[in-house]
């Protein structure tokens, strides 16, 4: 047992990382079409709609927008209870696996990483955020999270005297969501490049989204997972993170900050390395992509836990293990080069 808790901790995790993010890729893009899946309507990842029936199934935020998009007289009925039904399918699955499906499945975080790659490659500097400009930042995905819900309902209901809106804004996120122009391109779809002159309002955010898509890629090529700072999933995640069974723990009293966690961070969380009085130390813009647990050199100072079991665990050897691994690689191309 001690012998695979040692193997498990010496884990590279960047490799095994690479690995699950392309195979989840390639399961919900065209897992419906490969192996006849669907996950439901309540995956918390970007399965858009948009790419077609090859994928494994239907993003969260899509169906949300359509099922809270209905008169107030509705909801105790079965329309609503097919609202709270989908509200416990989500909590279920992130019960079981909290953020990952940020850090490991969604394929808009997966590109972002291939972008963060091919930067890494020719040798450009990522940039970095003064702490304003995080905090002003992260404060967007929130902000769209309560427009993808307000917007829905206005679409469906009569408040304080003012006319519904119209039904071009009863998916307002997903009319702007980034995933909705790129995703497709993997089918060989390039529909969400167009414009739709159907009205205004289409106009506008499909307008709107060719900027969010193509700004948000630079940035993303410059700025490790910009695009996840802004993303209103993230949010919904984080709500239900405190619930969940899989959790990022801290021991405070072994951190010696030396800020390895902070420097490999994709999201620039500066917390995870100045927190030492928190044990639970998962921040809303966390991805839970575990590379601060491989970085950190103190023993068990960073721990993956789930429910009452430990998983995976910074340790000193670990830490060791993988920078002879490294430099190992290095002496190895430096050979070849």
């Amino acid at each position: 047992m001690k012998g695979l808790r040692q193997t498990i901790n010496r884990l590279n995790m960047r490799r095994l990382r690479f690995w699950l993010q392309l195979v989840l890729f390639v399961i919900i893009m065209w897992g419906g079409a490969l192996f006849y899946w669907d996950w439901g309507t309540e995956v918390p990842a970007f399965a858009c709609p948009y790419v077609g029936d090859s994928r494994v199934g239907t993003c969260f935020l899509f169906a949300f927008q359509h099922r809270v998009s209905m008169p107030f007289a509705q909801v105790f009925s079965f329309r609503g209870l097919g609202l709270i039904f989908m509200l416990v399918g989500l909590w279920a699955l992130l019960l079981l696996f909290n953020k990952t499906w940020c850090g490991f499945a969604c394929p808009l975080g997966t590109i972002q990483d291939w972008l963060t790659s091919w930067r890494q490659r020719f040798g450009i500097q990522k940039h970095e955020y003064s702490e304003s400009g995080f905090n002003r930042l992260s404060k967007v995905k929130w902000i769209l999270l309560a427009l993808l819900f307000i917007l829905p309902v206005l679409v469906a209901n009569s408040i304080l005297g003012i006319g519904n809106l119209s039904h071009d804004w009863a998916t307002p996120f997903c009319q702007i969501c980034p995933s909705r122009v790129l995703l497709p391109l993997f089918n060989g779809d390039l529909e969400g490049f167009t414009l739709d002159f159907s009205s205004t309002t289409k106009l506008s955010l499909t307008f709107i989204a060719l900027i969010i898509a193509g700004a948000g890629l630079m940035a993303a090529f410059f700025r490790p997972r910009f695009l996840c700072h802004l993303c209103p999933m993230s949010a919904v995640q984080f709500i239900f993170a405190k619930a969940s069974l899989l959790r990022l723990t801290k021991k405070g009293e072994a951190c010696t900050r030396c800020g390895n966690c902070y420097r490999v961070c994709e999201m620039g969380i500066r917390e995870i390395a100045d927190d030492v009085k928190n044990t639970n130390i998962l921040k809303e813009d966390c991805i839970l992509c575990l590379k601060c647990v491989s970085a950190c050199p103190e023993e068990k100072c960073l721990t993956v836990r789930f429910g009452p079991w430990d998983i995976y665990q910074s340790t000193e050897d670990g830490f060791f293990h993988r920078q002879m691994q490294q430099e190992e690689k290095w002496k190895h191309r430096v050979t070849n080069s």
